[in-house]
């Protein structure tokens, strides 16, 4: 298995949450977004700005700081 940051993604490309690494407040922010370990995800659009992704069935907006704290297994 592949381990890559969120923020590396491209479009249409889906995958496992493995880890979230940073500070308490940025894991816990995530955590109450919905994404924490074994969640699926998959990457709607990633070109600029930020980086918005599809996880059960809600689009989420996140930044390209805290997409790259998000490892993905794909």
């Amino acid at each position: 298995m592949n381990t890559l940051s969120l923020a590396s993604l491209k479009p249409k490309e889906c995958g496992r949450i493995k880890e979230i690494s940073g500070c308490c407040k940025a894991k816990k922010r995530l955590y109450e977004l919905g994404l924490h370990k074994n969640a699926c995800v998959k990457v709607v659009k990633n070109d600029f700005g930020p980086i918005i992704i599809n996880l059960s069935g809600n689009k989420l907006a996140l930044g390209r700081g805290l997409a790259s704290q998000v490892f993905i297994e794909n």
